[in-house]
């Protein structure tokens, strides 16, 4: 399970440390285009229930055809050095605008890569909203409101 957050600095390789504590977990791994401009991050057994459910879209609708090919042709397998470090492809730190301070975030079944600034004005804005947020999903039946 993966939470919390953590700051790293990318290297002028595009290198990147994980948190340690996660790399048991991720010793498969696949890093991939996120949303929200960001990489997402599975280990190799979440990532083909992932992927599985992306490539069983329907391939009839042409925003489907979009996901899937940004999800699973943006995706590669990474494999860490003696450091703890992967190797970010420069086509993912490019998508996500990835510079040298970089945000590492838990998200129980993945870890998402943010570069520091976006992740700074991307939780000041959802912050506004949190509350609004969590009784929309508790009227969905969601515990979003017990916490």
């Amino acid at each position: 399970m993966f939470i919390g957050q953590y700051s790293h600095s990318l290297d002028n390789k595009g290198r990147v440390a994980v948190p340690a504590k996660f790399r048991p977990e991720l010793k498969k791994a696949v890093v991939t285009k996120g949303l929200d401009n960001c990489l997402f991050l599975y280990p190799r057994q979440e990532w083909e229930k992932t992927a599985e459910k992306v490539a069983g879209l329907p391939i009839g609708r042409s925003d489907n055809r979009v996901f899937s090919r940004a999800i699973l042709a943006g995706a590669t397998e990474v494999e860490f050095d003696k450091q703890g470090r992967i190797i970010l492809p420069e086509y993912l730190r490019n998508f996500a605008g990835l510079t040298k301070d970089v945000i590492i975030i838990g998200l129980y079944n993945r870890l998402e890569i943010w570069d520091e600034g976006k992740w700074n004005v991307y939780k000041k804005d959802s912050d506004k909203n949190y509350n609004s947020i969590a009784e929309a999903l508790s009227s969905l039946g969601g515990e979003a409101n017990s916490h």
